[in-house]
């Protein structure tokens, strides 16, 4: 996935707000990318517009080989569904399914037949096969947020996009969907790009980009959490 010369302007005028001043960035296959910044930044606007869950002012992103902001809205909803996954902060499951047809949920509206042995990998590498039968409800917060993890990746999407994905777990869970999300990328090729504001989190990635006021100021390789922390130091100040 590559992102040239992205700009995202809300309104216009005075009341103009630029949130992405040409951010341009890859993704290679295989790789994990954290991105960080202050409040209004920019980080989540560019996940989102890299994503297609947001248009673009200007600028291009292609996924593969096809430059999605040149989509229409019905063909940019189908390669959402078929080609991509998303793991956000609330963790959007059904409460009237199982965490078993939860996971189902996607591939079943993209009309594709699951992989089984694909889905046994990841319902046992995400520790869920005791908890297939059981709602939402029923569920702690690291097992829902396991769920829509293994949910985004039973159709191995291209990318997997994460928006804050530990933002609403204790620090134990959060680190066993981080440890996943690793494990994604180095045992199966994911491509990963998360959305973060926590240090200990962008450290498990193999890059960190850095926003500001719309832009990308630094990029930080095989991360550690002093480094990170020193980083957005800078960054801030």
């Amino acid at each position: 996935m590559v992102a040239s010369d992205v700009v995202k302007t809300y309104g216009s005028g005075d009341g103009a707000v630029h949130a992405l001043r040409g951010v341009s960035a890859a993704f290679p296959r295989g790789q994990f990318t954290a991105i960080m910044g202050p409040s209004g930044s920019g980080k989540s606007t560019f996940l989102h517009c890299l994503a297609g869950l947001d248009a673009v002012t200007s600028g291009t992103v292609v996924i593969g080989a096809v430059d999605i902001t040149r989509l229409s809205r019905a063909r940019l909803a189908e390669l959402r569904r078929e080609r991509l996954g998303f793991v956000f902060q609330s963790f959007n499951l059904l409460p009237v399914l199982t965490a078993e047809e939860n996971i189902r949920l996607t591939g079943r509206l993209a009309g594709r037949r699951a992989d089984e042995r694909w889905f046994a990998t990841i319902v046992d590498a995400l520790g869920l096969r005791e908890r297939l039968g059981h709602r939402p409800s029923d569920l702690s917060g690291g097992q829902r947020q396991r769920v829509a993890v293994a949910r985004a990746l039973l159709t191995r999407p291209e990318v997997l996009f994460a928006d804050e994905p530990t933002g609403n777990l204790d620090s134990r869970s959060g680190a066993e969907v981080l440890a996943f999300l690793r494990t994604a990328v180095d045992s199966y090729r994911q491509t990963v790009v998360m959305v973060t504001h926590d240090p200990a989190a962008a450290a498990r990635a193999d890059r960190v980009l850095f926003l500001a006021d719309g832009t990308i100021v630094d990029e930080l390789a095989a991360p550690t959490v002093d480094a990170v922390h020193a980083r957005m130091r800078k960054t801030e100040g």
